[in-house]
Formats: structure tokens, C-alpha cells, sequence
């Protein structure tokens, strides 16, 4: 007996030696599904195939149990593996995007796609590809892989009803408005949000010519297969930064940006040319009918993208006789901040979550309406605007809602919609060597803290410069209402031969405010842009200033609604320098400013005429 127990310990004993795992085994493994059993969703990979034989990554996520699902499509150069993992969890909403919850909880089926050539698509990367034609003479472009995706789908997801959706926002606001060029017929809506759609206009790269300097970082983290990521010059000041080392070519190759080919495409079109003319989304769309229902959403203080969207409801307004197509929203948000918590902005507080409401009430219905089966009809409005100020939603029949009145730039800093009854002007010296921060020093343009609100910034900050002159209006009786995006009417000149000139129309709050404390005093941006002197007569033929001539510069600030209520007042500020977010202008005229040498960089004097005949103003789109 004793024996036999013997032999069976010494059996079970090698039966469980030999089910170890050997110690020199090695410990990768070739791959491990995250997505367990237990998931309440179902993710799928795909290589969907286009018409040259280009594979794109594509990553299909729904409900499990789903049946006769609306397709919603993104497609994005920003990882749609990493779009559809945002937790390793195995709840849908986890992994999602915030802004999917509403859809996916109701039967939409998400679908993220890698655009051709980065992350896990095949293909050559072209940022923002232009449509075929005179700048890009292969067989594709974003109109085709989208046309191709959506047909894939449409055969290939068994769950689906057949319908499909496209949204996105910022690069994937400008796929999404790529898709309607010759838009397959499953094609059924479209929400474009902050559009990338006029490079050199006022989106992302350039606005009015003056070049943002913080897209170098975005070239270098876009388009490095190896390496890639923030320009490695450090984390001090960025002011310093970018003042040390030059023209914005001299920093460019400091740290080899040289090397980019789209870094080079850049510096090598300052001016509006036929390579920005053949980009503009809005102008190619211009010349098709609109056929499938958009809606177009922007926030009112977009950090990188406030043109576009407005720009193509301007360019397609016309298009839509019935009305029934095309749609614009403007929401009191930061770029994409349709997509996160709208609660606030920088110190500005607003009546809820807006962005929540918003998807909740005004874009899953519209969507519904034609992704869905049997879904009612949306209440939506063909402008849905958030009037600040009074933090209201506004619904209305076209846009802009006000009228364009003058609000005049007067003797000793006054402003006034009472025309100038006498002759005047006043100086300032731009000296480019010591520039205007857009923000409080130090800058730092990589902290979302500071970039994402930065058009909200508390523009007490400069107001006591030199080289920057303001115009102010008595406390206000009555509530000033604008709907719409100011014009500036601007009569100057400058001593030099290339000058920038920067306008702010802002809000100035009462000095004592015990309902809000934090915004006692405070000098609230509602619209900030810049434009480069040398384009201002034509954007494509940069010519000199003649030193002391007065020219007129016209340009828009972004489009808004807005309240100034009453005891607050009105202000304009004017300067020539918005750094580092914008390149210096050398303030003598160079051929290409990203070549400008150090000895073309001089203080200038610059003059605002407000005189009869050549007053200077903003028109402000007034609602009466």
C-alpha cells in the first residue's frame, strides 16, 4: 500500500512537472485580443481596398445585437485604433470617444478609418490631399477613398441598414466636406465640424499670410514616420524661442524642419497662389450642387479653425433653394470643443453643458432623421447659433443675423458709432524685436491650458504697452447685439516697407462684478485676427508699402454672436505683432519673409488715420 501511494505522488508530481511552462520559453506572444467575451460591444479590423489598389485601415465598432444600424464614418490622420481604444475596457462607451455615446447607445454602428498613407493605411501621405485636378494628377484623392469606404461598408456590414453619415472634426471636419465632392449615394448626412478648408485664409497654416509658427510642431508630429513629435528646442519660453533664432525659415533650419517636404511646400507659398487657390474646399464645392444635407459646426473662439465652416455655408447658401440641406451652427466652443464638456471656457462660464446639449438635442436628431429607419423629422434650424453674453441658443432662416454697422475709432482712445467730426491720427513704434505676446509670458504654445482658451485670454495684459493702442467706448445704456462676423475698415500707414496689423474687438466688463468676481474688469476677446500689409492690394501679388502712405485694409475677424450688455463697453485694439503664434513681419519688405535676414528686421512708426473720409472703424453686423 505504502508503495503504490509512493507511485502515485511520484506520477502526479512529473504530470505536473511536464504541464509547466518551460523557464526558457520565450515571453512574447504574436498577438492579444483585448476584446474579451464579456465586451458588450463587437470590434472589428478591416483593409478596406481602393480603386488603385491603396489599402486604408478601418475599425468598425456596434452594440452586440445590432440590427439594421446607421453607419456613422470618420476618417482621420490621428489613429483610429487609438480612437476606438480609449480605455481597455469592455464597455463600448469606454473605448469610444465621449461625444459616441448617444449614437452607439442607440444603435449606430462607429466607424473610425486611418487616411491613406499613416498610422496602419497604406499608401503615400499628402497632407490635406487636394482633390484631383491641377495640383494632384494621381486617380485619388479624399473624395474617392471616402466614395470607396462608404461602398465597402454598404456591402460588407451585415448590421447595417445601408445608410451612412460622416463627421469629424478639424482634419476629420475636412475629410468629412472632401466626401461631398461626388458623394457615393449611401452617403445620407454629413456633420463637418471645424473644417480644415482655406489654409492661407484664416485656417490652421496662414491667416491673411501671416504664418502660424506653432504648425511646425504639427508638420513634424504629422508627417515623421520616425522621430516625430514637438520641435526639440526645449520647454522655456517659447517667446524666446522663436525670437532667438530668427525669421521663421531660420528656425525652421535650426532644427531641420527644412527636411519635411510639407515644411518646405509651406515656406515655399507665402503668398495665395495657385497651390492655396486649388485647396480651398470651399471654392471646390462652390462649383457642385449640394445634395446631401450638412450640417456645419464651429466655435466661436476656434483656436486653429474659425474660417471654414462659415466660409463653405457662405459658398453653398445659394445652393440650398429648398432650404432643407444646408445647415450652419456656431457654439460658444474652443476648436472641437463640440466634442468634450461645454460647460465653460477659460473664465467664462455659460448655462449648462452646451457641446452635450448640442449633440443631444440638435445633431443626433438631424442625423437620426437620415441614418435612421422611420426616424421623425428634426426640428432643425438652418442656423443655430449661442449668443454669449446673454448664453442663449438662437435659432434663424440665414446668417449672418445683423446688420453692418460702424463703430468708429476716435481721437483720445474713444470709439464711437458717431462718425469723426475732425482730423486726427495716432502713432505707435512696432519694434519687431520686442513683439506682442499673444499670451502672458512665458508662452508655452504646447499646454492645452493655455492654447486651447487663448482667444479668451484677459487682454489687460498688453493694455498698458506702448505699441499697442485701444479705443473704448462710454459704459454702455443699451444691449449691443452682433450676429455675424466684423469687418475691419482700417486707414493706416506705416514708416516702413512691410508692416502686419493685428485688430481685437473686445468686451470690456464692468470694474466691479460680485456675481462673478473672476470677471470684474475683464477685457473679453470676441474677435482677434491678423493680416500682412504687403497682400493688401491682392492676395497673391505681395508688393511693398510705400513708407508713410495710408492704405485701407479691409479683412474679417471671425464670426460670432455676442451680447454687450449694458454697463459693459466696447473696446478696439490695434498693434503689429501677435508672436510667437504669428512670424514677425521684418517691417521691410523681403521677396519670402521665411528668408528674411536679421538686418531687415526695424522698428517702424505706425499710423491710424481717423479723419472724415478715412475713418477708421469694425463694422459690426448689428441686430436690431
Amino acid at each position: 500500500m505504502k508503495l503504490l501511494s509512493m507511485i502515485l505522488a511520484g506520477t502526479m508530481l512529473a504530470a505536473g512537472a511536464a504541464a509547466q511552462t518551460p523557464v526558457d520559453m520565450p515571453d512574447g506572444i504574436a498577438r492579444y485580443d483585448w476584446v474579451r467575451p464579456q465586451a458588450d460591444f463587437i470590434r472589428r479590423e478591416a483593409m478596406i481596398p481602393m480603386r488603385d489598389g491603396v489599402k486604408l485601415f478601418t475599425v468598425i465598432v456596434m452594440k452586440k445585437g445590432t440590427t439594421r444600424g446607421p453607419m456613422l464614418l470618420t476618417r482621420t490622420p490621428y489613429d483610429a485604433a487609438k480612437a476606438t481604444s480609449r480605455n481597455r475596457s469592455q464597455s463600448i462607451t469606454e473605448i469610444l470617444p465621449i461625444s459616441d455615446t448617444e449614437y452607439v447607445n442607440d444603435g449606430y454602428i462607429r466607424v473610425y478609418q486611418d487616411v491613406r498613407g499613416i498610422h496602419a493605411s497604406e499608401g503615400d501621405y499628402v497632407m490635406t490631399k487636394p482633390l484631383r485636378g491641377p495640383i494632384n494628377p494621381t486617380a485619388t484623392d479624399h473624395s474617392t477613398d471616402a466614395y470607396d469606404t462608404i461602398d465597402w461598408l454598404v456591402k460588407n456590414v451585415p448590421e447595417s441598414n445601408g445608410r451612412v453619415g460622416i463627421t469629424g472634426s478639424s482634419y476629420p471636419g475636412f475629410t468629412s466636406l472632401m466626401a461631398l465632392v461626388d458623394p457615393h449615394p449611401a452617403l445620407k448626412a454629413a456633420v463637418p465640424q471645424s473644417p480644415m478648408v482655406d489654409g492661407w485664409i484664416g485656417d490652421d497654416w496662414f491667416h491673411n499670410g501671416a504664418w502660424r509658427q506653432s504648425n511646425f510642431d504639427y508638420t513634424a508630429g504629422q508627417t515623421a514616420k520616425k522621430g516625430g513629435g514637438p520641435v526639440p528646442y526645449g520647454t522655456d519660453d517659447d517667446y524666446d524661442a522663436y525670437l532667438d533664432a530668427g525669421s521663421a525659415g531660420d528656425f525652421a533650419r535650426a532644427y531641420g524642419m527644412d527636411a519635411f517636404p510639407f515644411a518646405r511646400k509651406l515656406m515655399e507659398h507665402p503668398a495665395y497662389d495657385q497651390f492655396w487657390q486649388e485647396q480651398a474646399v470651399d471654392k471646390q464645392l462652390a462649383k457642385r450642387p449640394l445634395s446631401v444635407p450638412t450640417m456645419l459646426v464651429v466655435g466661436q473662439w476656434d483656436q486653429e479653425d474659425s474660417y471654414g465652416a462659415p466660409a463653405v455655408y457662405s459658398a453653398l447658401e445659394g445652393k440650398d433653394t429648398a432650404n432643407d440641406k444646408l445647415f450652419l451652427v456656431i457654439g460658444p466652443w474652443r476648436h472641437s470643443g463640440v466634442n468634450y464638456n461645454g460647460t465653460s471656457l477659460g473664465a467664462l462660464p455659460f448655462g449648462g453643458d452646451t457641446a452635450l446639449e448640442f449633440r443631444k438635442t440638435v445633431m443626433k436628431p438631424f442625423l437620426d432623421q437620415h441614418l435612421k429607419d422611420d426616424a421623425p423629422k428634426a426640428a432643425t434650424p438652418p442656423v443655430l447659433t449661442y449668443a454669449t453674453g446673454t448664453n442663449t441658443w438662437e435659432r434663424a432662416a440665414s446668417w449672418p443675423g445683423g446688420t453692418p454697422k460702424p463703430i468708429y475709432l476716435q481721437a483720445g482712445g474713444k470709439l464711437s458709432f458717431d462718425k469723426p467730426a475732425t482730423a486726427g491720427r495716432d502713432t505707435y513704434v512696432s519694434d519687431p524685436a520686442k513683439p506682442v505676446p499673444f499670451v502672458p509670458r512665458p508662452v508655452h504654445l504646447r499646454d492645452r491650458d493655455v492654447w486651447g482658451p487663448w482667444l479668451v485670454s484677459d487682454q489687460r495684459f498688453v493694455s498698458g504697452r506702448p505699441d499697442v493702442i485701444q479705443y473704448t467706448t462710454a459704459p454702455l445704456d443699451k444691449a449691443v447685439h452682433i450676429a455675424g462676423a466684423p469687418q475691419v475698415d482700417l486707414f493706416a500707414a506705416t514708416s516702413g516697407s512691410d508692416s502686419d496689423w493685428v485688430v481685437k474687438l473686445i468686451d470690456v466688463y464692468p470694474a466691479e462684478g460680485s456675481a462673478n468676481p473672476k470677471l470684474a474688469g475683464f477685457q473679453l476677446p470676441i474677435g482677434i485676427e491678423i493680416y500682412r500689409g504687403r497682400y493688401v492690394h491682392g492676395r497673391s501679388t505681395p508688393a511693398a508699402l510705400k513708407p508713410g502712405r495710408l492704405e485701407n485694409y479691409k479683412f474679417g475677424l471671425p464670426n460670432v454672436n455676442h451680447v454687450f450688455l449694458p454697463g459693459h463697453r466696447i473696446m478696439v485694439q490695434v498693434q503689429s505683432t501677435l508672436f510667437p503664434l504669428y512670424d514677425r513681419n521684418p517691417q521691410t519688405f523681403v521677396p519670402n519673409i521665411f528668408n528674411a535676414k536679421a538686418g531687415d528686421y526695424k522698428a517702424a512708426t505706425q499710423t491710424i488715420e481717423h479723419s472724415p473720409g478715412k475713418a477708421s472703424a469694425v463694422w459690426l453686423p448689428v441686430v436690431d
